[in-house]
């Protein structure tokens, strides 16, 4: 079974990486053959050898397409519970001004919104084109797609920031079973 998925042409040279180094790392895990045409962007997975790994490398390629480093979206490979995750904010946004609006909302000054996200529900967030991507386990996503549902509905940073905390305490609480 061969996939096929479009990327952004600005991301090629990064799925691709210095020498070709990405590319082979990524088929090395999936067990599958990535051809990369630069002039399109189209991607193609060949019939990997593992179908479970197979569908992980659409994860993969499209977190890479979607603006997460290399290295954050081959965790993708090594923890079968991670999840990847997108969220289209074309939908929300009725102007481009809206679009950066709500894009800088959720990244804030100097990215500090999004390293709070990060920190408050270990997830890895990337905003890119008009999108939100999330990588993190299925609860930590939620808690973290709930907030930036919140920031897109127009409330302030500092009531989501405490959602946030909130659902932090809660999270660590089931986890040591109290």
């Amino acid at each position: 079974m061969t996939e096929h998925i479009k990327i952004p042409l600005e991301r090629v040279a990064v799925l691709v990486g210095p020498k070709g180094t990405i590319k082979q790392l990524i088929e090395e895990k999936s067990t599958a053959a990535l051809n990369i045409d630069s002039q399109s962007g189209d991607v193609e997975i060949g019939d990997p050898k593992d179908a479970i790994k197979g569908l992980r490398t659409k994860e993969v390629v499209h977190a890479i397409a979607r603006g997460f480093s290399p290295e954050k979206a081959l965790k993708l490979f090594d923890e079968e519970l991670l999840l990847f995750e997108t969220m289209d904010l074309s939908n929300i946004a009725r102007t481009e001004k809206d679009l950066q609006r709500i894009k800088g909302r959720i990244i804030g000054k100097g990215g500090k919104s999004r390293e709070v996200f990060e920190s408050l529900t270990n997830v890895h967030i990337s905003v890119y084109g008009k999108t939100v991507s999330i990588i993190g386990f299925p609860e930590q996503n939620a808690v973290a797609r709930a907030g930036i549902d919140m920031l897109l509905s127009g409330s302030a940073h500092g009531p989501v920031y405490n959602f946030l905390e909130k659902k932090k305490s809660e999270l660590k609480r089931a986890e040591l079973g109290l």
